[in-house]
């Protein structure tokens, strides 16, 4: 993924034998050094329409204000940018009659500091290393950035294979806590939750390097079909209602777009 803490802090990814850099079972917060490379941006944002923000904003004067959690070392975040502004590569300015400011945070600092270093657009994005999960954090920083715009939530967050490591890491209530949390920030969500043999694949690996099994993973009872339970929890616990499904990655993850039934538009 991209990111979420157990109360232990981040713990360091080790060397593989050989030299074929740190063993991908080491990130157990999903801090993945090159998570890009195994799944391409291109992936997740080919399923989004070019005219998304422009469809769910059409009255807003304002720049929009995004979330994105757990944004590893930036590369799906300056994409998703890109795509929802409608910025080609060349261009500096957005083309698709939306302005947009993308906070983006995830718990590994080394990975915020090489997003930090080359986010093509620093301007517009800003990146911050934020565990999620610790609200003694969380709570003023996001209330600082918000109040610079005179807002008190986020027009669209990005929740893009996060689930399943706070899921891991913080148990059957972390995960209802931090969905309600995502609900209660941003008028819309868009959540790209990992299935249930991801989890399996996600302790195997620890297991394989000798590590002890993820806190939660044996007694969690909300498992099976997650992209159902993710749109239930919000649909039924969090006020949001599903608006659309925009299909499946090629690695089998589903895009999901939720709003908030509560919310009212600000500016």
């Amino acid at each position: 993924s991209r990111p979420a803490r157990g109360s232990s802090g981040k713990m360091a990814a080790p060397m593989s034998r050989g030299s074929r850099g740190p063993e991908p079972g080491a990130a157990p917060y999903g801090n993945f050094p090159n998570y890009s490379r195994f799944h391409p941006p291109e992936g997740r944002v080919s399923l989004l329409p070019q005219g998304l923000l422009r469809s769910l904003f059409p009255a807003a004067t304002r720049p929009l204000l995004g979330l994105d959690v757990g944004c590893n070392s930036g590369e799906l975040s300056v994409a998703l940018y890109q795509h929802l502004v409608g910025l080609q590569d060349s261009d500096s300015s957005p083309a698709a009659g939306k302005e947009l400011n993308l906070l983006c945070c995830d718990i590994d600092p080394e990975l915020i500091r090489r997003a930090q270093q080359s986010s093509p657009f620093p301007a517009a994005i800003s990146f911050a290393s934020l565990d999620i999960m610790d609200s003694g954090a969380r709570e003023p920083f996001l209330s600082s950035y918000l109040e610079r715009f005179g807002r008190s939530s986020f027009d669209i967050g990005f929740c893009m294979s996060v689930t399943m490591w706070i899921h891991l890491n913080h148990g059957d209530r972390g995960l209802l806590e931090f969905l309600a949390l995502l609900a209660s920030l941003c008028t819309f969500l868009l959540v790209e939750p990992q299935p249930w043999k991801c989890y399996r694949a996600a302790a195997r690996r620890l297991r394989r390097l000798g590590r002890d099994d993820f806190e939660h993973f044996r007694s969690l009872r909300i498992n099976g079909d997650m992209a159902e339970s993710v749109t239930r929890i919000l649909t039924q616990e969090c006020a949001m209602e599903l608006v659309r499904s925009f299909g499946s990655t090629s690695w089998d993850r589903s895009l999901l777009l939720f709003r908030s039934t509560s919310a009212r538009p600000e500016g």
